[in-house]
C-alpha cells in the first residue's frame, strides 16, 4: 500500500493502465500486430475477448475511474488531486507509446493528441482525484464521491456514447449490457450501505438520548 501511495506507484498504476488498453486495442483488431496473428492461428475467442475488454476500457468514465481511483488509494485531498493528474499523464503515455509501438506510426505524428490529451489530465486530473480522495468520507460528501464513477458510466453510455456501440456490434451491445448491469448494481450497494449507515446513527443518536433522559 505505501508502494501506491508513492508518486512511482502511482505513475506504475497509470502506464500500466495505458499499456493495458494499447495491447488490447491491438490484440481486438484483425489487422494489430498481434490480432492478426491471433486471427491466423485460429483464436478467434481471443480476439472477441480482448474487443469485449478494448470496449470497457476505451471510455471516458474508465479513464475517470482511473483518477478516483489513484486519489482513493493515496488519500488526502491534495494528494489525491496530484495522483488523479499523474496517473492520466502516465497513461496517457503509455497508450500512445504502445499504439506506436503496435502500429509502426511515430510517436512524433501523435505529438499534438498527445498533449491534448495531458492538458485535459491537468484539467480534470485534480478534480477525479479529489473526488477519490474523499470516498472514504462519511455522509453527503462520501455519498456523491462512491456514486461519482459508476452514474458518470451510465450517462456517458447512455448519452454519450463512442461512435462503436452506435452501430449495431454484438460486442459492442454486450458492453453495454455490462456497463449498465454493473453500475447500477454498484448504485444500489452504495445507496443501501449509505441508508444502512443513515439509520445505525439515527439509532445510535436516539439511543444516548433515551439514556440521557432517563439519567435525569
Amino acid at each position: 500500500m505505501k508502494i501506491i501511495r508513492s508518486a512511482v506507484g502511482v505513475l506504475t498504476l497509470g502506464a500500466g493502465f495505458g499499456a493495458a488498453l494499447s495491447l488490447v486495442k491491438d490484440v481486438s483488431s484483425p489487422g494489430g500486430m498481434i490480432g492478426r496473428r491471433s486471427v491466423d492461428a485460429g483464436w478467434v475467442w481471443v480476439e472477441k475477448a480482448a474487443e469485449m475488454v478494448s470496449l470497457l476500457l476505451d471510455v471516458g468514465w474508465a479513464w475517470a475511474a482511473l483518477a478516483v481511483a489513484v486519489g482513493w488509494l493515496v488519500g488526502g485531498l491534495i494528494r489525491g488531486a496530484g495522483a488523479g493528474v499523474l496517473a492520466l499523464i502516465a497513461a496517457t503515455a503509455a497508450y500512445y507509446c504502445g499504439e506506436s509501438a503496435f502500429t509502426g506510426v511515430p510517436l512524433a505524428w501523435q505529438w499534438r493528441l498527445m498533449l491534448s490529451w495531458w492538458l485535459a489530465s491537468v484539467l480534470f486530473g485534480p478534480i477525479l482525484g479529489a473526488v477519490g480522495a474523499s470516498i472514504g468520507r462519511p455522509g453527503v460528501i462520501g455519498l456523491l464521491a462512491r456514486l461519482t464513477v459508476p452514474v458518470g458510466a451510465i450517462v456517458e453510455m447512455t448519452f454519450l456514447p463512442p461512435q462503436i456501440f452506435l452501430i449495431g456490434r454484438p460486442t459492442a451491445s454486450w458492453a453495454l449490457v455490462i456497463v449498465w448491469t454493473a453500475a447500477a448494481a454498484s448504485i444500489g450497494a452504495i445507496l443501501i450501505r449509505f441508508l444502512a449507515a443513515v439509520r445505525r446513527r439515527d439509532l445510535g443518536i436516539n439511543t444516548q438520548k433515551s439514556q440521557a433522559q432517563r439519567m435525569r
